[in-house]
């Protein structure tokens, strides 16, 4: 990792430290200098530089994940690698709190998309004994020569976009939301049809298993799930209007101007009604909302996120890649797709181990469940493990990359956790799949929560 270290917290071990980790997509990330000799920054658009201005030591994390080759040609970034490398740099900071800037009470973990989910797996997972092994293995500060640990990992904030998580359910959570009400058809996405609708078929039980509550109390199911994702657009909308007199929605008929890839596009609103006079919402359709989302930017494959191996696809960039041994390149980690790979000698699927999911998984000697299990944040919210107390989570309403029901499904919780002190969560306004789009709100929020802890030291 590289630290950066404002003038301003020479000397300062009370400033909170901003920890950056940077690998989208669930990549690997390599090690990054995000501040620049001579560079200048704006702090109302630059997270690097609000935090620096606020005073706070900006912290860059490299870590191994899917994609990194090793010298011997091995895949050494399977899951958990990623969660275990973020959790080593944290002990590190432990470890040397006294001797450099900075309070390692008070890490506030960054990230998007895979780095979000990081984010996130690090910030439910604080000091669980279930990764002592992986931190001996990786040699981090903080494991006796017993293997026990003798250091904390638990973050006090984490400031997570669009979290890419709970990757063992989330293609059935992807196929559910755009099929429920006919998405991938009604925008001519639907090349896999069976496939989506055999997966979409397992959400119902899966949300049930959840468990999970609206903030009113009702249940969360799959029969509520869509009032539930056209509420938070509704507060979403009527936030961003009251949040600045000059923000505006258009009419029912009016256009969205939306820029993507230097090219902006038009697109008629016939999804959203709001009332200018007193910037509110008056009705939100579901049906061409969702069009809406998978229109402005095309939805993803069937399967979204383990397609390799799946109908002969050995090029897809999905996560697939991510899990099994460091000796194979890739392994199936859902059921739909090990029960459905058709690629053979690839070591992966019922074609080439003759066992379907169910028995391979109930095989001791299986260990991708348990890589799923430790990359996932609701595993371990909830738990014995120390979860952070304070979450700061973004989902923008124009993101396809991953359901709405997967950042609804960690809100809800996150705010059933009594160790969670401060959630806030929202739809981002208008936001495509990005991050560190609202700099100003979300640094205004960490100054708050750290003020309301106090001093770290005492």
């Amino acid at each position: 990792m590289n630290v950066f270290v404002p003038e301003s917290a020479f000397g300062d071990q009370r400033a909170p430290i901003y920890f950056a980790v940077n690998n989208s997509g669930w990549m690997a990330s390599y090690i990054r200098a995000s501040v620049t000799a001579g560079a200048a920054y704006n702090s109302a658009t630059s997270n690097v530089g609000a935090a620096l201005k606020a005073g706070y030591v900006f912290v860059d994390v490299a870590s191994r994940s899917r994609g990194l080759i090793g010298a011997d040609g091995s895949f050494p970034g399977k899951a958990p690698a990623a969660v275990t490398d973020a959790k080593a740099a944290v002990r590190y900071l432990r470890l040397n709190d006294i001797a450099m800037p900075g309070s390692a009470e008070r890490i506030v973990v960054n990230g998007t998309s895979g780095g979000g989910a990081l984010a996130s797996a690090l910030g439910a997972s604080g000091n669980s004994a279930e990764y002592t092994p992986y931190l001996a293995a990786a040699g981090a500060a903080g494991i006796d020569a017993k293997g026990r640990s003798t250091l904390r990992d638990d973050v006090f904030a984490v400031n997570a976009y669009c979290p890419i998580t709970d990757l063992g359910n989330a293609d059935t959570a992807y196929e559910w939301l755009y099929n429920a009400l006919g998405t991938r058809d009604t925008t001519g996405q639907n090349p896999s049809s069976g496939a989506a609708a055999e997966m979409a078929a397992r959400f119902a039980a899966y949300e049930k298993s959840l468990g999970l509550r609206n903030p009113d109390g009702s249940r969360l199911t799959a029969a509520t799930m869509l009032d539930t994702i056209q509420q938070e657009v509704d507060r979403s909308a009527e936030t961003y209007l009251k949040e600045d007199p000059a923000h505006t929605i258009p009419s029912l008929g009016g256009t969205f101007q939306i820029t993507a890839g230097g090219t902006t596009k038009s697109y008629v609103n016939d999804w959203i009604d709001v009332d200018t006079a007193t910037r509110t919402v008056r009705s939100v359709d579901m049906t061409k909302y969702l069009a809406f989302v998978a229109t402005q930017a095309a939805l993803k494959t069937t399967p979204a996120f383990d397609a390799v191996g799946v109908a002969g696809n050995t090029t897809s960039r999905t996560e697939t890649n991510l899990f099994g041994p460091p000796t194979q390149m890739y392994l199936n980690y859902t059921e739909y797709s090990w029960n459905h790979n058709d690629v053979p000698g690839d070591g992966s699927g019922l074609d080439d181990t003759g066992l379907t999911w169910k028995q391979y998984t109930a095989q001791p000697s299986t260990t991708v469940d348990d890589q799923i299990h430790l990359i996932n944040p609701m595993d371990f919210i909830g738990t014995k493990a120390d979860t952070a107390p304070n979450w700061y989570v973004r989902h923008g309403t124009r993101d396809r990359d991953t359901a709405f029901t997967v950042s609804v499904n960690l809100d809800r919780a996150l705010a059933a956790d009594k160790q969670v002190e401060d959630l806030d969560y929202r739809l981002a306004w208008n936001q495509p799949h990005a991050g560190n789009y609202d700099v100003p709100e979300a640094m205004a929020w960490i100054a708050r929560i750290v003020q309301k802890a106090g001093d770290p030291l005492a």
